[in-house]
């Protein structure tokens, strides 16, 4: 039996440990589509490393407010998400960046933190949603029904190349 929500808790502690530091294999792209949500208060990217494992997580800062979290081992090109969602909700990660969209087959576990369950889903670097949200800089979530928007501050849009160049 894997451990319940083991991307919660990294998510987490990533969220309250706040930045480190990967050099990026590609330089981030310096234009950002005019069009592009804007960052919202008090939430931003977090990028955190453990070893051999890094972690991206959306949200609030030391806090229980985790969106969107993603984890991956160096070089692996493969990704684990995890979001929060309402009880009733699809088994699924519905995401969106800069046009492109994926619908991500998730397993429910139940949430220690929150009401609702914890959506955990596997994905691919190389997938266009996830090489689109590299290039963008910003990516969306749909969630019962509504589409939240997950920007980074502008000085910390680079912990998102990092991740990437990390994972592979």
């Amino acid at each position: 039996m894997r451990p319940r929500a083991p991307f919660l808790i990294a998510g987490l502690a990533l969220v309250a440990a706040g930045c480190s530091t990967v050099a990026p294999s590609t330089p981030a792209p310096s234009d950002v589509n005019a069009a592009a949500p804007q960052p919202v208060a008090d939430h931003d990217w977090f990028f955190n490393l453990d070893g051999d494992t890094a972690h991206l997580a959306y949200g609030l800062a030391e806090s229980d407010d985790l969106r969107l979290g993603m984890n991956c081992r160096r070089g692996s090109g493969q990704l684990e998400l995890g979001a929060m969602a309402e009880s009733g909700t699809r088994a699924e990660i519905h995401l969106e960046a800069g046009g492109e969209t994926e619908r991500l087959p998730a397993r429910r576990e139940p949430s220690e933190v929150h009401d609702g369950v914890f959506l955990i889903a596997g994905a691919r670097t190389s997938e266009p949603v996830m090489l689109r949200f590299r290039q963008v800089g910003w990516l969306a979530q749909w969630r019962d029904g509504a589409r939240e928007t997950y920007v980074p501050a502008p000085a910390s849009r680079g912990r998102i190349e990092r991740f990437f160049a990390f994972c592979g």
